[in-house]
């Protein structure tokens, strides 16, 4: 079973952003390691509807707004917090060393 992938906010605006500036949904996946470009329209999807604040949710089921999973401790919400930030951190490092290799060229 293939694992999800969870794209730190930024990287969900800047994608909104080049869409909204009439990049293509396939040069945006390339730019920013995005690997289905149905989740770019889910993302405009929403940013049109004007739930941006779902940008901000985990991976997986999403919650409706103002909820989220169910933790038995607050440990366990403190270790999903920092697995996420963890992500956002190491996908935030890629695209760094990406940008700084396109620049390079």
């Amino acid at each position: 079973m293939a694992t999800r992938v969870s794209y730190p906010v930024e990287i969900k605006m800047k994608a909104i952003e080049m869409r909204l500036a009439g990049v293509t949904k396939k040069q945006i996946m390339r730019e920013l390691n995005i690997k289905n470009k149905a989740q770019i329209q889910q993302w405009m999807r929403w940013y049109r509807n004007g739930d941006i604040h779902r940008l901000q949710q985990p991976v997986g089921k999403q919650y409706s707004y103002g909820k989220g999973p169910m933790y038995d401790s607050e440990l366990e919400q403190v270790k999903a917090e920092n697995r996420f930030l963890k992500q956002q951190l190491d996908l935030l490092k890629k695209l760094e060393e990406w940008e700084r290799r396109c620049h390079q060229k």
